[in-house]
């Protein structure tokens, strides 16, 4: 968790003055027994009453000092600890931007979550405890054996003796905890990812009336939770009592020999009250230095997750000065002997491509169902590398392009249709920042979504809900293709984003794009008819390139386009 404090920076006056102010209360807190015990022997036994006044108004005021001290610890923490909190979770969604596909998918969604809430807000609590607390529970129980040896050595050996017992105590709990809290965040990273899958796919789970069966696992999954959830917790709880148990004995033994040392006059009343007093302080800082264990017990945890990511070094390397091509006369994207894998393990998903694409082209692809398109297409915004040969996109291999550069030449539209919550006019404006009204509903026009969109009644300011269920999905389609082209890219890539049109909207989508767009189009679709027209198709099956040509081409020379077409038109 040290390292992580680099976050908190900018706030570096909280966190020294912080402590700071919580000691000078801490100072007062010590005092005061001193002075109750002046009041008690120099005061009320001598029934001298300018004394009492005199020390009742002193405890008074060091009392109202303290609290003001307190109440400006606590400003400070809150303003630090949030703070803190904040940037840190800015500098980790920094840094989830900067990987992969590969490396998200190492991670998962639902513990990325988990990462960005629940454990920096465990951070957030131990920095604000730091400030609070770790300074001024030690300085009490330090302080208060200090204080008992300055009254009588006897007791403060008596102090001494019940600091290591509370020690031994305090290793024990901690070993056993550390590794409970690691398994707690373990199980709310699976009741995340469970959560997850159940509120995406509600309508599956309920078309297949897998209600109770998907219930059933996770309470399953909640039970688990909660059950390591109070092993935990019970093992933690036996640190306040185990703690004010040994307080209480050495209390206990104290007014024995107290009341001894009273009747043989080497201590006055005051002066036992006080340390009755001192060994209450003890017991309190003590509990509460109990309480922090817990809390950076789970801090460090948390640290250690949040950590692993912010140590994660991408996969995919990008220069800061990425080159910019000059070559216009070199294709727009060239694959040279591609092969690609997803993982080492996992077998080869495209082998040995080859082809180029010229600019201003429109290029089809197509081919059954897993057999690499998507794939290709994620090659060329270097979404992943390539396992041999080179991705070329302006006669430059991918690799050497600073990837902001890249992408932003690039538009893709993939297979589901993602929108953000918002407006009409948020979304679109992903495609870019400043873009006016004018610009949005030429967009949609071009994609065929200008009809639809005029008769709501907001228009672009119309509210888009999560993911856009308040809108079907030929027309979730629409406006993402919308989105797509209003950035104006070199490249626009459909990825089998058409296949919620019907054959008109689709036949006037595609007219719209040759008329309106002065950019190279790849178009991913299982439709023959969707890809006719293009100036050459691609015929993919098992990752391999089968085939290249014009519609008419590939029904003169390639059997496997032949058979695709007759299967099309027998449905």
């Amino acid at each position: 968790m040290v390292g992580l404090l680099r976050y908190a920076k900018n706030y570096k006056r909280q966190v020294i003055l912080g402590p700071f102010f919580k000691f000078l209360e801490a100072v007062f807190e010590l005092i005061l027994p001193l002075l109750m015990a002046r009041l008690i022997d120099e005061g009320v036994a001598q029934g001298n009453n300018l004394k009492i006044w005199q020390m009742a108004g002193l405890m008074v005021l060091m009392t109202a000092v303290g609290g003001v001290c307190a109440l400006i610890c606590q400003y400070f923490s809150s303003i630090a600890s949030q703070g803190f909190g904040t940037e840190l979770r800015n500098q980790l969604m920094k840094k989830i931007n900067t990987l992969s596909h590969d490396d998200l998918n190492k991670f998962g969604t639902d513990t990325l979550i988990t990462r960005m809430t629940n454990d920096i807000n465990q951070l957030q609590l131990a920095l604000a405890m730091l400030i609070r607390l770790v300074v001024r529970a030690p300085f009490l129980s330090v302080g208060a054996v200090l204080m008992a040896f300055i009254i009588d050595v006897r007791m403060g050996l008596l102090y001494l003796l019940l600091l290591p017992i509370f020690c031994v105590v305090l290793v024990l709990i901690i070993r056993y905890t550390v590794p409970l809290y690691k398994k707690v965040q373990q199980r709310l990273d699976d009741l995340n990812e469970l959560v997850t899958q159940n509120l995406s796919g509600v309508r599956v789970i309920r078309a297949f009336a897998r209600t109770k069966s998907e219930t059933k696992q996770f309470d399953s999954s909640t039970d688990e939770l909660a059950q390591v959830n109070e092993k935990v917790a019970n093992v933690s709880a036996l640190l306040s009592p185990s703690t004010t148990l040994i307080m209480n004995i050495g209390v206990i033994v104290l007014l024995y020999l107290g009341g001894f040392s009273v009747n043989n006059g080497s201590l006055q009343p005051g002066q036992v009250l006080a340390l009755i007093n001192y060994m209450n302080q003890m017991l309190l800082a003590l509990i509460v230095v109990s309480n922090l264990v817990i809390v950076f017990t789970r801090a460090a945890a948390s640290a250690q997750r949040v950590n692993e990511v912010l140590d994660t070094t991408p996969s995919l390397g990008s220069p800061e000065e990425g080159k910019t091509s000059e070559q216009t006369a070199a294709p727009l994207v060239e694959f040279k002997d591609v092969d690609f894998k997803y993982s080492k393990e996992a077998g080869l998903s495209l082998k040995n491509i080859d082809f180029s694409v010229a600019n201003k082209a429109m290029i089809g692809i197509t081919g059954p169902t897993g057999s690499g398109k998507s794939t290709l297409t994620q090659l060329i915004p270097r979404f992943y590398d390539v396992s041999a040969g080179s991705v070329r996109f302006l006669g430059l291999d991918v690799q050497e392009w600073n990837l902001a550069e890249l992408r932003e030449k690039i538009a893709m539209v993939p297979q589901t249709a993602v929108l953000f919550s918002g407006t009409i006019r948020e979304n679109l404006q992903w495609g870019k920042n400043d873009a006016s009204d004018e610009e949005c509903w030429q967009a949609l026009e071009t994609a065929q979504a200008l009809d639809f969109v005029e008769n709501l009644p907001d228009q672009l300011d119309s509210r888009v809900m999560e993911n856009g269920k308040n809108f079907s999905g030929g027309q979730r389609q629409r406006l993402t293709i919308a989105r797509a082209l209003i950035a104006k890219p070199m490249l626009l890539i459909l990825d089998d984003s058409l296949s919620a049109l019907d054959y008109q909207t689709d036949l006037h989508l595609r007219e719209a794009l040759k008329r309106d767009l002065d950019c190279t189009v790849m178009i991913i679709s299982q439709r023959i008819r969707s890809l006719q027209k293009a100036e050459e198709i691609l015929l993919m099956d098992s990752g391999r390139l089968l085939a290249k040509g014009t519609h008419e081409e590939l029904l003169e020379t390639s059997a496997d386009y032949q058979a695709l077409v007759a299967s099309q038109e027998e449905n």
